[in-house]
């Protein structure tokens, strides 16, 4: 008959834990994920205890057999996890102790399960932000592909959703670049934080044994062990930093999302998604709707939450270690999946969607949105002061609305009728490729700086 393995603290505390609280406060379902990390650092750590002569070659050599048997089980699904068993940090040891008697005790020293989450915990997220890095400059490359093939594509550029200039699409969307570089940026800086070692710091005091912290943070990848044991265990700020990255990111696809949902209206029909990124309607059979986009648009507050739930469980918190801090691996791994899962999506949508280059131009034909390049014409041609040359450009705003013409319609002479030392080459202010390409300060739409910045991105 197999022997029961009775909880570590079993000898301490005699009564059984009630089965609700039990199911309560196991995480095991949540943390299983970490089997990995928790196997590579048990490794580690028992190579570290050997080579500080506090446990001998043998115990080593029995332990790391013991977690490679256990993790394989694992990988091949031939391994039980039992709530019962609280996390997977102890759900390993116990299964342990089955395999190899009570030497597993060893796997312990000189080591607190608040140290050894945390080192695992940072291990997987360490991954898991150059894995949304990798996705990410995935979606810069694909965003490049859309600018490349529509730096001479006008359209309106909108304030207030209402046509104000003319721009290139290449442009619009290579705004997006700018802010997925930035995310990009953010989780590279989330590594400084990532890659200090917990390992070592034990509860919350340190340990008396002579280990070797430096060792540890070597042969785990870490950057330098973390300098003060307190602080170690208390410290969730490496989550907040991962949660606002995350956040942030998903509210710059979300922006995306919506400005394409507004595009691909009826209304605009700025650009059209294919069918493999659509849904149809249960009842309306003339349907296509951009459910995709909806999803990414509707993702964001999941984030949202999980930044303020991490940050609601840590204010209140004294130091060093409490029960509350369990909840940090739900709301990152949440977060990490729906977000990866967005970008996957919102890659996707760059790849199956098109441009309705009439369309941009019909509409980019409306609203008067030459009328900054007028004031500016009369600034530099007639040396007019800029708010006067506004005056001017409203007044004949207001006579091509009564009378119903674009700018771009109005002859000399109508204009002169308003302001009688224009000149007749004021007609190339209303072309909208000149006005786009009148835009060469650095950053601007003008179709050299474009291409300039797709190079840069390329090389960047």
């Amino acid at each position: 008959m197999k022997k029961k393995i009775k909880p570590i603290w079993g000898i301490r505390i005699k009564g059984d834990t009630t089965s609700t609280f039990q199911k309560v406060s196991s995480s095991i379902h949540v943390d299983k994920r970490l089997f990995k990390e928790d196997i590579l650092a048990s490794i580690i750590h028992v190579e570290m205890l050997n080579k500080q002569k506090i446990i001998n070659f043998k115990i080593k050599n029995k332990i790391i057999w013991g977690l490679k048997k256990i993790q394989n089980q694992i990988i091949k699904k031939n391994y039980i996890f039992d709530y019962k068993d609280e996390d997977i940090h102890m759900s390993i040891e116990k299964k342990l102790f089955e395999l190899i008697g009570e030497d597993a005790g060893f796997i312990h020293t000189a080591r607190s399960r608040n140290d050894q989450v945390l080192v695992d915990l940072k291990i997987w997220m360490i991954n898991s932000n150059k894995k949304l890095i990798k996705m990410l400059e995935q979606t810069i490359n694909n965003i490049l592909k859309i600018a490349e093939k529509n730096i001479y594509t006008i359209m309106p550029g909108f304030t207030h959703l209402k046509n104000a200039q003319p721009i290139s699409f290449a442009h619009y969307i290579l705004a997006y670049v700018e802010m997925f570089i930035r995310d990009r940026n953010r989780f590279n800086n989330n590594f400084s934080n990532l890659k200090e070692n917990p390992l070592g710091s034990c509860a919350l005091s340190g340990t008396s044994f002579n280990i070797d912290r430096n060792y540890t943070t070597k042969k785990l990848a870490f950057n330098n062990p973390t300098g003060n044991s307190i602080d170690t265990v208390s410290d969730r700020d490496f989550v907040l930093d991962f949660l606002f990255a995350s956040s942030t990111c998903a509210m710059h696809i979300s922006r995306l999302a919506e400005e394409f949902i507004i595009w691909n209206s009826d209304a605009f029909k700025l650009i059209s998604m294919n069918d493999n990124i659509v849904t149809g309607s249960s009842i309306m059979p003339q349907k296509k709707n951009p459910d995709s986009l909806e999803f990414l648009r509707g993702k964001v507050s999941n984030s949202y939450g999980n930044l303020f739930s991490m940050l609601t469980i840590l204010k209140g918190l004294p130091l060093s270690y409490f029960k509350d801090l369990q909840d940090d691996k739900k709301i990152v791994f949440d977060t990490f999946d729906n977000l990866s899962d967005s970008i996957k999506v919102l890659n996707e949508v760059l790849k199956n969607f098109s441009v309705n280059k009439n369309e941009m131009l019909k509409l980019a034909k409306k609203g008067y949105i030459t009328a900054t390049d007028l004031a500016d014409y009369f600034v530099e041609n007639l040396n007019f002061p800029f708010r006067k040359s506004y005056q001017i450009t409203a007044k004949i705003v207001n006579y091509c609305e009564k009378n119903k013409k674009l700018l771009s319609d109005l002859s000399i002479d109508e204009l002169k009728k308003i302001e009688p030392n224009i000149k007749d080459d004021v007609i190339k202010v209303f072309e909208l490729k000149n006005s786009v390409n009148s835009k060469k300060s650095y950053g601007g739409t003008s179709f050299e700086n474009i291409k300039k910045m797709i190079k840069k991105y390329k090389n960047a």
